[in-house]
């Protein structure tokens, strides 16, 4: 088993993604610039935002709809798919975002889209979608490439923050991003691989070691949860699951009746309505005698923003833990190279 030392990790991280994870910080700041040169046009009144993506660079879209929370002033949504639905009102602004420019959902999302002749941006490295989009003299927000889409999570949380300000579903969060980077700086540190092994990143992985995670949310760690449960999936390459509050407790808080490998992981905000605070309290006592292991994680920071941040940046350490400790690099998918194979 792989020591959980800078040196141990970087063994088996042949690709460095724990490098662009402790960058994260910086990727927000960046970010904010890169938005900037985009030339987004404001919109007095609009019917909302959604983001049209898939896997990594969907996920910034929830992130940033859950940061938002109660302060929207319209719809902030994320599509999956291939086409949006036939009532989108032409008064939406559509952000397609796909970090390689290439995935063919997105691009078909696009082409619908400007049928329907709703507003468009694009957040992308390039592509096929940033060609199609500079040619149709549609804004660009440009992403650095050469990292893993997955990794791209800061800026396409800080692409959705700001289209949602742009096209008037969100009041402007700029200052929350800004504190969210100086916290993350100081979390790295705390969590970062020169900590000792019973810091808290690292004595979460080595606790869900040999365990099937299931990650739980509510409110603005709901999107958070999904994105845990995609890094698990990704970088260590171990079935991992997401779900929310209070759904959960009237469905599948029954499964832990039979015990098994799975680990109950909630993920905590001091912010959350009372209530669900009472229910994490609650889920994790009745689920406990049946799961393999309950952790309860509290975000940290004074903002939405810097809360979910926070959390979004020790799941992916936790992640990158976990490979190591399973001598996994985390950057290949080979089950998702072989299928995009044979879908040609």
């Amino acid at each position: 088993m792989t020591e959980l030392t800078r040196e141990g990790i970087a063994a088996v991280d042949a690709s460095g993604m724990l490098g662009d994870v402790l960058d994260q910080p910086a990727q927000l700041e960046d970010a904010l610039w890169r938005v900037d040169s985009a030339g987004l046009p404001p919109s007095e009144s609009a019917d909302g935002l959604v983001v049209a993506g898939m896997g990594g660079s969907a996920i910034g879209g929830d992130i940033a709809a859950g940061i938002v929370g109660a302060r929207a002033t319209a719809p902030i949504q994320v599509m999956r798919g291939y086409a949006p639905p036939p009532w989108l009102s032409p008064d939406t602004l559509v952000l397609c975002a796909s970090y390689s420019g290439h995935t063919e959902e997105t691009l078909s999302f696009y082409g619908a889209a400007a049928k329907l002749g709703v507003a468009r941006a694009v957040v992308t490295t390039g592509g096929e979608l940033g060609d199609r989009a500079r040619a149709d003299g549609v804004p660009v927000i440009g992403v650095p490439s050469g990292m893993l889409p997955r990794a791209a999570v800061a800026y396409m949380t800080v692409a959705a923050l700001d289209c949602a300000a742009a096209c008037a579903a969100s009041p402007p969060l700029r200052g929350e991003v800004e504190g969210a980077a100086g916290l993350l700086r100081r979390m790295a540190e705390e969590w970062g691989p020169d900590t000792p092994e019973d810091s808290e990143a690292k004595a979460l992985a080595g606790r869900l070691h040999g365990k099937v995670p299931v990650v739980y949310g509510a409110g603005a760690t709901a999107a958070v949860a999904r994105r845990w449960k995609a890094q698990f999936n990704e970088n260590p390459g171990i079935q991992a699951f997401a779900s929310e509050l209070p759904e959960a407790d009237h469905n599948e808080v029954c499964g832990y009746e039979s015990p098994g490998d799975f680990a109950a992981v909630f993920l905590d905000d001091p912010a959350l309505d009372p209530r669900i605070r009472r229910r994490i309290e609650l889920t994790a006592e009745v689920v406990a005698p049946g799961a393999a292991a309950v952790e309860r994680v509290e975000a940290r920071g004074d903002t939405p923003a810097e809360r979910a941040l926070s959390l979004v940046l020790l799941g992916d350490l936790v992640s990158i833990y976990l490979s190591a400790l399973l001598g996994v690099d985390p950057s290949p998918m080979e089950a998702i190279d072989r299928l995009k194979a044979l879908l040609g």
